[in-house]
């Protein structure tokens, strides 16, 4: 495990294995980024020395030199930042962190790297931590060979005025990649070990390490209350379903906000099978659960001034004699009706159980987090996740946390001419409408189980949730803990007070999150031990 460290001795005289310096790109070749008095150890001569090694100071280049002759550390890594901004202090937080990733990734193996990258804040301080950390994960839990280890420590070059704020921005920035690298670990995780139970057993241990309430439902207790979405997913396999509710409250908290994560822990498509091709990562679609647990402990270990539930729809989808088939009608938590056209867009069902039952808590505002739909993908590329609401004043404000916490999301409407597609003969509703625009239809489908005037925002994370590709600046290969530090900044800024919207009108309201009240609710009982081209 990387440790992470703060330390005021300059460039020159840094006790370390590897000096990283930042290099930035302007018109005139590539220049060095201000860090602790880079420049001045290599006595004015690190530009020339840049040009003559071909060094650019593009976004993810890494250069080996010769130390400066005079300093402790024997070889020099400069890393590329892109372009170099009006303010020589303003570099862009996500680059100082995809930087600081690509450093950490790059000098794996040693013992000890000292970064010495722009720091003049406190945020640039944490960017820069959070990135090494970040870069420094690895998943090998299944290999049993020797495989390269991270950099044994980082040390985090500051000015001596900034040490206070630099050492509470690198415990902030330790505990955010903790529970982004515990997702990580999760979604790496393969089916056969991690499936309903067991992951609703890795919430409860969580739960218990870090003081945080945690309440599981089995199969029992989902039959008694009637979840009908989470049941007829997870009836074709022999693992049974979970729905698992985390919280984290505070006393002084004025806000609260529900997590809603879509927990498939492997989808083959069910009765509509995926294609060959399509099965391979398919242990990636429980992400979303995997980030609202992260998140939920986050906002714990950071003593957050907000109350922050997350609920877990946890289920594997598979084909069977007793699988869910095309054509079923699903009798939802809350009492609506879906007719099933497709079994592979089963990730909505569970999730309308869990908004549903996440709603009756009366929360200033609900946001899910799924992989959802290959359509999204599509449309946005493996690097870029869609948001949804019909709260325009919320869905901005989770666009601008995403913005602040370095993910890249975009707007995605919800348009009422595609809400017909969703219409059944039989039944309230279909879980499968229009192809062209899925992704679309598939939050309009989630919008019908929110109760109107919630401010809600779903957040589709299909392509950025895995990375099927090399590892780049601060994302490994595999799972990336998509969404957690979006989720994160969200219940920051409630907790300064940033209100989601106008509070909730009756919960639920006819016609957008079913009856409810159809069914008894069983209180949540105590933990057990542990086509394709639809939700994905």
């Amino acid at each position: 495990m990387t440790t992470l460290t703060v330390t005021t001795t300059p460039a020159a005289s840094v006790a370390a294995d590897w000096l990283v310096i930042g290099v930035a790109r302007t018109p005139n070749g590539p220049v060095p980024a201000p860090g602790a008095a880079t420049d001045a150890a290599f006595d004015g001569e690190l530009p020339t020395l840049l040009t003559a090694f071909g060094a650019t100071g593009a976004p993810g280049e890494t250069l080996r030199l010769p130390g400066p002759a005079g300093t402790t550390g024997p070889l020099v890594l400069a890393v590329g930042l892109g372009p170099a901004p009006a303010d020589r202090e303003g570099y862009d937080a996500e680059a100082l962190r995809r930087a600081a990733g690509e450093a950490a990734r790059t000098l794996a193996g040693a013992g000890r790297i000292a970064l010495a990258l722009p720091t003049g804040t406190a945020e640039a301080v944490e960017a820069v931590a959070l990135g090494a950390l970040l870069g420094s994960y690895t998943f090998t839990a299944y290999v049993t060979t020797h495989p390269t280890p991270p950099v044994r420590e980082v040390s985090v070059l500051v000015d001596d005025d900034l040490r206070t704020d630099a050492e509470a921005a690198v415990r902030r920035a330790r505990v955010l990649a903790q529970e982004v690298n515990r997702a990580r670990d999760l979604v790496n995780t393969p089916a056969n070990d991690l499936y309903p139970e067991s992951f609703a057993a890795a919430v409860v241990a969580a739960g218990q390490e870090h003081d945080v309430a945690v309440q599981v439902l089995d199969e029992h207790a989902l039959a008694a209350g009637g979840h009908g979405g989470i049941l007829g997913v997870g009836q074709g396999s022999a693992r049974p379903p979970r729905l698992v509710r985390i919280a984290h409250t505070h006393p002084r908290a004025t806000t609260t906000l529900a997590f809603v994560g879509k927990g498939i822990t492997y989808d083959s498509g069910g009765i509509s099978l995926k294609p060959v091709g399509a099965n391979e990562i398919m242990k990636r679609d429980m992400s979303g659960a995997a980030a609202v647990l992260a998140a939920v402990l986050a906002a714990a270990r950071l003593d957050l001034a907000v109350n922050v539930t997350g609920w877990l729809a946890l289920a594997e989808n598979m084909p069977s004699g007793s699988a869910l088939r095309p054509g079923d009608v699903l009798r939802m938590y809350g009492g609506r009706t879906v007719e099933v056209l497709n079994t592979d867009a089963e990730g909505r069902l569970v999730l309308a159980d869990a908004l549903v039952r996440a709603a009756e808590e009366r929360p200033d505002a609900i946001v899910d987090v799924a992989t959802l739909t290959a359509a999204i993908r599509f449309g946005l590329g493996d690097h870029v996740f869609a948001v949804m609401g019909d709260d325009d004043t919320f869905r901005d404000r989770v666009l601008a946390a995403a913005r602040d916490a370095g993910e890249r999301a975009w707007p995605m409407p919800l348009p009422e001419e595609l809400r017909g597609s969703l219409d059944s003969r039989v039944a309230d509703i279909a879980n499968y409408g229009a192809r062209m625009g899925g992704g679309l239809v598939a939050g309009l489908f989630l919008r019908e189980f929110v109760p109107a005037g919630t401010p809600w925002a779903h957040l589709d994370i299909a392509g950025p949730a895995f990375n099927e590709g090399g590892p780049h600046g601060h994302t490994p290969s595999g799972g990336t803990g998509c969404a957690v530090r979006t989720l994160v900044r969200l219940a920051a800024g409630a907790a300064t007070g940033e209100r989601p919207g106008p509070p909730a009108t009756a919960v639920p309201a006819t016609g957008t999150g079913g009856a409810a009240g159809v069914h008894p609710v069983p209180p949540l009982g105590d933990a057990h031990p542990a086509r394709g081209t639809e939700d994905r």
